[in-house]
């Protein structure tokens, strides 16, 4: 598996787990968490996130940016203006033109304003910005955002924060199957089996943040949430068995005495 790298837009990913930076009790076990997941993709809401005013306690002081690639995010912008405002924002402060794209429709359930979205992909798509969208697991929105530009798309497996692992299995093979572009799946894993499933499904990738945060003991989710990924897209390449209603001989019968 050493050669089986991630790629977006020319870019190469080691891990297949992202991680993100929000809920922890501080920095340090920020830092921690990270470190152990194995990840090399960290995301930082750029609205929640200090990551200009370079004066003040920042958390990219603890994120080595020869280690990480630090992906910017819009978490919390509800319309096409602020969420293009912050990524640009991004940008001006040198972070990178690498953006994870959330245009929220919604404070109760987080779910993304698909059409927002896709008019915000297009403005800073046109501008340069290397634009991974956070969507909802609909394969016609997905396909509408390959179609326009972004290498990569996120669908969510369920609500932001949720823990409920993957609601609709059958979407999001619908959307690994059709589109023609790496599937992050992002929000809603709560549990390593919950990763696992998704790699298993045949997702490029795992984004999660609120499954590690907020454990009993992050460091360890972090931990298994990194050998889950990792188990997940070894059993995807090496092809399950098919399912069968009735049961069939481990050891077959066939020239026995």
């Amino acid at each position: 598996m050493a050669d089986d790298r991630l790629i977006i837009a020319g870019r190469e990913f080691k891990s297949r787990l992202w991680v993100g930076t929000g809920k922890y009790k501080n920095f340090l076990e920020t830092q921690k968490a990270i470190e152990v997941s194995g990840a090399d993709v960290v995301t930082v809401a750029v609205r929640r996130v200090n990551i200009t005013d370079r004066s003040k306690e920042n958390l990219l002081d603890y994120l080595d940016p020869k280690k990480y690639t630090i992906l910017p995010n819009t978490a919390g912008c509800y319309t096409v203006e602020d969420a293009v405002r912050y990524a640009r924002l991004a940008r001006a402060a040198g972070v990178s033109d690498l953006v994870k794209l959330e245009v929220l429709g919604d404070e109760k359930t987080l779910f993304p304003d698909t059409a927002g979205l896709i008019e915000a992909a297009k403005i800073l798509i046109k501008e340069g910005f290397v634009v991974l969208p956070y969507t909802n697991d609909d394969p016609i929105v997905a396909k509408k955002l390959v179609d326009i530009g972004c290498p990569a798309v996120m669908p969510l497996a369920a609500p932001i924060g949720s823990g409920l692992g993957i609601r609709n299995p059958y979407n999001l093979k619908i959307i690994m199957e059709t589109v023609k572009a790496p599937i992050i799946v992002d929000a809603g894993v709560g549990t390593a089996s919950d990763a696992a499933l998704a790699m298993e499904y045949g997702a490029d990738a795992v984004l999660m943040n609120t499954a590690i945060a907020g454990a009993q003991d992050p460091i360890a989710m972090a931990e298994a949430m990194k050998y889950a990924v990792h188990a997940g897209r070894l059993a995807y390449k090496a092809g399950r068995i098919p399912k069968k209603l009735y049961a069939t001989a481990s050891s077959p019968i066939e020239g026995m005495l």
